[in-house]
């Protein structure tokens, strides 16, 4: 997993890796993020199957996490964080 950061917006990369450690790091990452930080885009990919996809934009839950939304690129999503 890559992580990039640019003020209160966190750019995570999510290529090559398996949904289950996906979520839990994705997880860890929202929780442990500073309260300066308010949203999160996810970089899934589409090309390979939807298995990233789907678990950022309909497994993922926290009390931290506003809203998940699809970004304007297929291969990305937003998570807008409280």
């Amino acid at each position: 997993m890559k992580v990039s950061r640019e003020g209160g917006l966190l750019t995570v990369e999510l290529h090559g890796m398996r949904a289950e450690e996906a979520r839990q790091r994705l997880l860890s990452l929202v929780e442990h993020a500073g309260t300066d930080v308010r949203e999160i885009l996810v970089i899934h990919g589409y090309h390979s199957g939807q298995a990233l996809r789907d678990m950022v934009r309909n497994e993922l839950s926290s009390p931290r996490i506003r809203e998940i939304r699809p970004a304007f690129q297929a291969g990305q999503t937003v998570i807008l964080l409280k």
